[in-house]
């Protein structure tokens, strides 16, 4: 089982930050999406796909991956900078 480690980003429709410092342990496909001939929606076999983990912290994430064997990649957060800027910069 594959796994990924991440820190959920800030919503684009919200100017709130909640759940911004939870992490997330979410497993990878390990089976390939195909079409429903009847219904012709998309769908596979790999339930694992559907978990989500929710961590306070990036240690604990990648403690449990490490005591039930899952090989986890953790990808870190860039660093977000500011670009701040005054309404009068506007007419320069």
């Amino acid at each position: 089982m594959a796994a990924r480690i991440y820190q959920r980003a800030k919503s684009a429709m919200q100017s709130g930050k909640a759940r911004v410092d939870e992490w997330v342990l979410e497993f990878e496909q390990s089976e390939a999406r195909h079409a429903d001939p009847l219904m012709g929606w998309t769908g596979s076999g790999d339930t694992q796909a559907q978990v989500q983990l929710n961590f306070a912290s990036k240690d604990d994430a990648s403690a449990y991956a490490a005591k039930h064997g899952i090989a986890a990649r953790v990808h870190t957060t860039p660093v977000r900078t500011l670009k701040l800027q005054a309404y009068a910069d506007n007419f320069n």
